[in-house]
């Protein structure tokens, strides 16, 4: 399932306007309102946020290059990388954020292998003779010499009340003496009760990933196709953006940057605990 899901999901990053695109003397882009629209593609976004490749994507740059990382260049191509239509960024956020990025003292850049960035896909399956929306959460990890993507997470509508385990007076429970009964009183867990997670330990959570392969592998959940794909990105310090595709008229199309915030210390691991569990 895997190879499919990432074959359709490159399949979709292609689908967006190509305009031409040139670069004017000292590595200046033609401001013709073309640039955002260009980039069809995410690795497209990690070279232009970088600065590693020309607006028109028909030139690499690389260390040596006059335009290599070129700070000036950089700061038009991170300006043009915004949903500039519908996200409602602030000029004064965005300027925030690109000079960080561009801090003659601690310049960053995005890293593909580098970790704290992942995939938000969402994909259609029949389940029980329904069209159902799962949202799968991916994440890239060593693989052999190379690497790969993998599923990491599953949100499933079937399965969010799959198990409701009671809390308090409502919750049924073993008697702390079960040990000298042989624990034959496990019959209440096992066969009169109707929520047998109600005797698991307090900090128990269900592993829905796992229950989601298992309908598959059982042959009740069949894959249908994908509708969605947007990126999480936390590899700038103290930010979170999301990256977004936008097919529409006009030029500021392509993968863009579609929500940006600024973090406190902590809120890095609340937002990703939030975006993994509320999708």
């Amino acid at each position: 399932m895997r190879i499919t899901l990432i074959t359709i999901a490159m399949f979709i990053a292609s689908l967006s306007i190509v305009a031409a695109q040139g670069i004017g003397s000292g590595g200046t882009i033609k401001d013709d309102g073309r640039f955002a629209a260009s980039t069809k593609q995410l690795n497209q976004f990690f070279r232009r946020f970088n600065a590693e490749e020309s607006p028109d994507g028909n030139t690499r740059f690389y260390t040596g290059d006059s335009l290599f990382q070129n700070k000036e260049l950089r700061r038009q191509f991170i300006q043009r990388l915004f949903d500039n239509e519908t996200s409602g960024i602030s000029a004064e956020l965005k300027n925030q954020f690109i000079n960080q990025v561009l801090s003659d003292n601690y310049p960053q850049y995005l890293k593909f292998h580098l970790g704290d960035w992942f995939s938000e896909v969402k994909a259609q399956f029949m389940f029980q003779g329904k069209r159902e929306t799962a949202t799968l959460m991916l994440k890239i990890q060593p693989q052999g010499l190379g690497y790969e993507w993998v599923i990491d997470a599953v949100d499933f509508g079937p399965f969010r009340n799959l198990f409701d385990k009671p809390v308090g007076d409502e919750k049924d429970f073993l008697h702390p003496l079960s040990h000298e009964l042989g624990f034959m009183n496990l019959r209440r867990a096992f066969q009169d009760s109707e929520l047998p997670e109600a005797f698991t330990e307090s900090s128990f959570s269900p592993d829905y990933l796992t229950i989601f392969l298992y309908e598959m592998k059982k042959g009740n959940l069949k894959f249908e196709t994908v509708s969605n794909v947007k990126f999480h990105f936390f590899q700038i310090d103290g930010w979170y953006f999301e990256v977004a595709q936008f097919n529409r008229p006009g030029f500021n199309t392509g993968w863009l940057i579609s929500s940006l915030v600024k973090l406190n210390t902590g809120d890095k691991e609340t937002l990703q605990k939030y975006i993994y569990g509320s999708n």
